[in-house]
């Protein structure tokens, strides 16, 4: 008999995951938090996202754990997460279609200067402001998965010259890709929006700092829809401050709810919103889900599978 598939969430009550994976998989036994979760013993698929840690350790007989976010460092952070066994995460074209329009809503509202033309508004002034033309904006994304490849292709298709970094080589029809150490610092220096997607890991914690900042050209724009780790907060407000950064659109943050003392939110130059740049549709997410359930249970390969060394 197949074991319990238990939602391990405090964001929502796992309804719609039971619909999508009862429509794939017929009658299961689904357990949630809210509900109870009953013998943990009997549990042998954990759906998680930011479990406490610990508990994924307490499902003994645990079988799989999959993260309900493309990202994985909310479980990696859990020191003991049960070792071997396997790890997968979504892979949702719906979160990645809103992940990427999130990106091109914000680096075109800089490069069409919506916030001048909204402070004129308020002044009541005619102001045209001057004209950049679209192959003179050069998009820089950070972080070459699915999601970074996708907003690379579509900023392209805009056509602005685009450019892209990862830890290793990549080739991309129509974007140039750049890689490692070394090329890091020429990623940045040619970039005038930079976008943020990479995955958080010890090698990318606090990679942008006062150094990264300051090998962008002037006036360039910050959009961080990855993780508020990459980033050294204190830097990227002398950054600001001092004009260097035009400008930056973050969704992620160090401390999450965003503290409401923190700078962030009356900063002039700073838009925040509440990590909401995509958003697990279970609808978009499940039939991988589902598809790693059945490979589970007839004794086949994984797919989507996490290298915990990596952290991706």
């Amino acid at each position: 008999m197949a074991g319990a598939i238990a939602y391990v969430s405090r964001d929502t009550d796992g309804v719609a995951w039971r619909k999508v994976l009862e429509a794939g998989l017929g009658p299961i036994d689904y357990r949630t938090l809210a509900g109870g979760l009953g013998n943990t013993d009997e549990i042998e698929i954990a759906l998680a996202w930011k479990p406490k840690p610990g508990l994924l350790a307490s499902f003994r007989n645990m079988r799989m754990i999959v993260s309900l976010g493309m990202g994985v460092d909310h479980l990696l952070a859990d020191d003991r997460l049960p070792e071997g066994v396997p790890i997968t995460r979504i892979m949702d074209d719906g979160l990645v279609g809103q992940m990427s329009e999130y990106a091109i809503y914000w680096a075109l509202r800089h490069h069409r200067d919506i916030d001048r033309y909204e402070a004129s508004q308020r002044a009541r002034t005619w102001k045209p402001e001057e004209f950049v033309d679209t192959i003179h904006r050069r998009i820089g994304v950070m972080g070459l998965g699915t999601i970074g490849q996708d907003t690379a292709r579509k900023f392209a298709m805009l056509g602005f010259p685009t450019a892209g970094w990862s830890r290793t080589a990549k080739e991309i029809a129509g974007i140039e890709t750049f890689h490692g150490a070394d090329g890091f610092r020429e990623f940045l220096a040619r970039t005038d929006i930079l976008v943020d997607v990479l995955p958080l890991t010890r090698d990318t914690k606090g990679l942008l700092d006062g150094k990264a900042f300051s090998a962008l050209p002037r006036g360039a724009y910050f959009i961080n829809m990855a993780r508020g780790g990459h980033v050294v907060d204190v830097d990227l407000l002398a950054a600001l401050d001092s004009e260097h950064l035009g400008g930056a659109a973050l969704d992620v943050f160090n401390t999450e709810p965003l503290p409401p003392d923190h700078p962030y939110w009356t900063h002039p130059r700073v838009h925040v919103t509440p990590h909401v740049a995509g958003a697990t549709n279970p609808r978009t997410a499940s039939p991988g889900v589902i598809e790693n359930i059945k490979r589970l249970r007839a004794g086949q390969p994984l797919i989507n599978t996490v290298d915990p060394k990596t952290g991706y």
